[in-house]
């Protein structure tokens, strides 16, 4: 799409919004309509106080679609992929918003979560929260993550076996335990025991643990059997908590015994789960 230097930034940004696109990089803006990168940053600024454009990166920019200029910004499945290829990282959306995604609706997701490997701040996108979880070995876990069609293109996504893990190694940002046990609920139909059992290899023993603790505490066996020969065949684990901060010295006077001390995970749970009706 070609401009001349009179045409202005509003056309610009309203072309690629009727040719389903719906952000830019300021030096493609720049190119398209000929203008410095200060004249650029001027007009970029009066349609960002219009609420028609927003700056989620140093040169990334998002054309707001007249039907969201009420939030500021269009959901982050419309510009999530592009945003990600502009910062050159390897990413997939995930834990809470991945299990929406794979099922797991009992509850809405307060922010769009996403892991990545870089060590990226999060961004307020209008009404939208982007927050960015890092992992070093992106390529490890490769097998678990997919493309999906969004309204504006594609993005990546983790599994449902994926997810399953990553909410117990995220633990703090996917709710408290029998908010994750009725997400490991509803996904347990769409995890995939042997893609499962590969990931397993790939994250942190303690977290294999919980997970398998969990999932046969709810009653989905048939999903751990591969995943404890893994475990074992990693060499020796030791006994971790379900909840470390019940056993911290502090909380001493609040009674929290061990209930159960599982062998066969080496989980010491000091509550029961209490998973949601799904």
């Amino acid at each position: 799409m070609l401009y001349d230097q009179r045409s202005s930034l509003s056309r610009y940004a309203y072309g690629l919004l009727a040719s389903s696109r719906t952000n830019f990089s300021a030096a493609a803006a720049e190119q398209a309509i000929g203008v410095s990168h200060g004249a650029f940053l001027d007009a970029a600024e009066r349609l960002q106080r219009r609420n028609a454009l927003v700056n989620l990166r140093k040169g990334f920019y998002v054309v707001v679609p007249p039907r969201y200029s009420s939030w500021g910004a269009p959901p982050p499945d419309y510009y999530i992929d592009d945003l990600m290829r502009h910062e050159g990282h390897a990413y997939y959306v995930g834990l809470l918003m991945a299990g929406e995604m794979n099922g797991a609706t009992h509850q809405a997701v307060m922010e769009y979560q996403v892991v990545t490997d870089a060590r990226i701040p999060r961004i307020d996108a209008g009404g939208n929260r982007i927050i960015f979880f890092y992992r070093k070995d992106m390529q490890a876990v490769a097998s678990g993550i997919e493309e999906r069609m969004t309204r504006a293109g594609r993005m990546m996504v983790s599994s449902a076996a994926l997810t399953a893990l990553d909410i117990l190694r995220y633990k703090r940002r996917s709710g408290g335990i029998d908010h994750k046990a009725t997400v490991l609920v509803e996904l347990a139909e769409r995890i995939d025991p042997l893609q499962l059992a590969d990931l397993s290899a790939k994250f942190e023993k303690p977290v294999v643990q919980r997970l398998g603790y969990m999932l046969e505490h709810l009653g989905l066996q048939a999903l751990t059997t591969r995943m404890h020969e893994v475990l074992r065949k990693r060499g020796a684990f030791r006994w971790v908590e379900l909840l470390p901060w019940m056993a911290r010295p502090e909380n001493s006077l609040f009674g929290f015994e061990p209930l159960e001390r599982n062998s066969r995970w080496r989980v010491i749970a000091r509550r029961m789960l209490d998973p949601d009706e799904v």
